[in-house]
């Protein structure tokens, strides 16, 4: 990870989700680069990463605006990652019930649609700014038993595509990251636990995730791989990127 540049000084970069896991990768990056750094979540990030908390509950119209409008009392902001997201119920799709699909559909969608609704006004009129979308590669490939979290991920596809022609002749760009199979601390627990109930190495389980899901490159990703691109993609050295999708998985999905 490269931080001796520290491109990010003087902005105030949001992430969602930044207090565990992918998100906190991506705040850790941005801060190493000198950013400003907001966490919305509910927990509080470690306190080794300097970055201001916001507590957050983007599962809701109400949650979104009072957080929304606590970021914005410290000034705009230059960048935004929407990485909070989250899966209610794994079950087959004839059976995720009503609650489940509109759980994950105001989280992983609507609140994302709602809190650029909050903050990019704000980018457009200083006529600069840089919107990252956290979706998946399950949105492409989706896997049995996650239904309404990879038709949640596709329609946060569509949104940002449209969403980038509309708002970049403004100066604004809208980029969208789909990660793979990425090994966070949540994820090696996880994993972890399941290796133990079938008696078996974690290695072993990764290697059996790895083979089922047919990686090219025979690993999952690391938090840091992910954070890196996403910091590249909000940054001037991609200033003419905007609209479009891009994927971090090993090679999983070889075209679209």
């Amino acid at each position: 990870m490269t931080t001796e540049n520290r491109e990010y000084t003087g902005k105030r970069v949001l992430v969602t989700g930044g207090s565990k896991g992918l998100g906190l990768a991506m705040a850790t990056r941005f801060a190493a680069a000198g950013a400003d750094v907001i966490v919305g979540a509910r927990s509080a990030p470690p306190a080794s990463l300097d970055a201001t908390h916001i507590p957050a509950d983007l599962s809701t119209p109400d949650g979104i605006t009072a957080f929304a409008s606590a970021v914005l009392k410290g000034g705009p902001v230059d960048v935004v990652v929407q990485n909070a997201a989250a899966l209610s119920t794994q079950a087959p799709s004839l059976e995720i019930p009503d609650d489940a699909w509109v759980a994950d559909l105001a989280l992983n969608f609507l609140g994302i649609v709602r809190l650029d609704r909050a903050l990019v006004p704000s980018m457009i009129e200083r006529g600069r700014g840089v919107v990252v979308h956290i979706s998946s590669i399950s949105s492409h490939f989706p896997q049995p038993g996650q239904a309404s979290y990879a038709a949640s991920k596709a329609a946060l596809n569509a949104y940002s595509r449209t969403l980038a022609t509309e708002v970049s002749p403004a100066g604004v760009r809208v980029v969208n990251v789909l990660p793979g199979f990425i090994l966070t601390d949540g994820a090696a627990k996880s994993l972890g636990q399941t290796a133990e109930e079938n008696g078996i190495s974690l290695e072993q389980m990764q290697e059996n995730i790895v083979n089922h899901l047919g990686i090219p490159m025979r690993r999952p990703g690391t938090p840091e791989e992910a954070a890196e691109m996403v910091a590249f993609l909000a940054s001037d050295r991609a200033s003419w990127v905007t609209g479009a999708e891009y994927r971090i998985d090993g090679g999983i999905i070889p075209t679209f």
